[in-house]
């Protein structure tokens, strides 16, 4: 006979089984496998003598692989800055504007959120033809008789990275804003009542009494941000190349780990154990950051 207690662990059971099914399979198992593979020296696709930490030592040690990580790196914490202080920042200021409950709120929390909803491939293609020197930017410069800061964006390696970043931030700046607008709605409005009848500014009600209150979703945006930054893939691939770009302008370690592992920097033949180990240094930089990160937002709630 089946008691209450068995009962309600086959119950729980029943529903948690599946999703760790899906987190064993799709993210524990590749993990293992890459940090598996990455320990052996591979010829093409046949797994060779076991190295030990022999390929962590050629990624960050010998040249070109120790260059081309390095480069890909200062990208993606080049990416991680902009997002951070520019996307993130304009989603709070979105977020707070649109609490105040101007006019046309509601229209305007639809229109910052319909390019989420676009395709990353789709936002790519899109601004890959407006970027190019005879693009819709170009174009618009011309009309403002800016023809002087004409450029091909993405063919110049100073601005390259920076145009795709600035096509990421005009795609997602509508994410953060309605979290943070969630976030602020979610108040005790009578907190900030009492706060205008204090006679606190504007800007004092923000900084004192909404922004520490909203820490939980700073601290959510901020992993995704961390998560998002180190993953960057689809829209270098669709705005330039696999490549990296002019003198690898805008290569990150996602392009770096795709091209190396499937055809190598060099030889043009995939590199099993260097990709695997470009792999496990990209699952432990989001998980050491995230962990830093949620550390700082419990200590921040933890002031509040």
């Amino acid at each position: 006979m089946i008691t209450s207690k068995t009962s309600k662990f086959l119950w729980i059971a029943f529903f948690v089984t599946p999703a760790l099914l899906i987190v064993s399979v799709f993210i524990l198992l590749p993990l293992f496998m890459s940090l598996f593979n990455s320990l052996f020296n591979w010829n093409q696709l046949l797994r060779g003598t076991f190295t030990g930490l022999g390929n962590f030592k050629k990624l960050f040690f010998t040249f070109p692989y120790n260059e081309r990580f390095f480069n890909a790196l200062k990208h993606n914490g080049i990416w991680f800055c902009c997002t951070m202080l520019i996307q993130n920042s304009l989603g709070l200021l979105f977020g707070y504007v649109l609490s105040r409950k101007i006019a046309g709120h509601g229209a305007f929390k639809r229109i910052f959120f319909i390019p989420v909803l676009f395709s990353i491939v789709a936002v790519g293609f899109l601004w890959g033809m407006y970027l190019k020197s005879d693009g819709l930017v170009n174009s618009f410069l011309n009309l403002l008789d800016l023809s002087s800061f004409r450029r091909a964006w993405l063919g110049d390696e100073n601005t390259a990275t920076f145009a795709i970043i600035a096509t990421n931030i005009w795609r997602w700046v509508g994410f953060p804003s309605l979290v943070f607008l969630a976030a602020i709605d979610s108040i005790d409005q009578s907190c900030i009542e009492a706060a205008y009848i204090d006679g606190v500014s504007e800007m004092g009600l923000f900084w004192k009494i909404i922004f520490p209150l909203i820490i939980p979703s700073v601290t959510v945006i901020t992993v995704l941000t961390v998560i998002g930054s180190l993953n960057v893939f689809e829209q270098i691939y669709t705005m330039t190349d696999l490549g990296g770009g002019l003198n690898y302008s805008t290569d990150t370690i996602g392009t770096l780990f795709y091209r190396t592992a499937f055809g190598s920097v060099d030889t043009g033949n995939p590199e099993i154990g260097i990709g695997s180990t470009i792999a496990v240094i990209i699952y432990i930089m989001t998980f050491c950051i995230s962990l830093v990160s949620v550390a700082i937002g419990k200590a921040k709630e933890t002031q509040v």
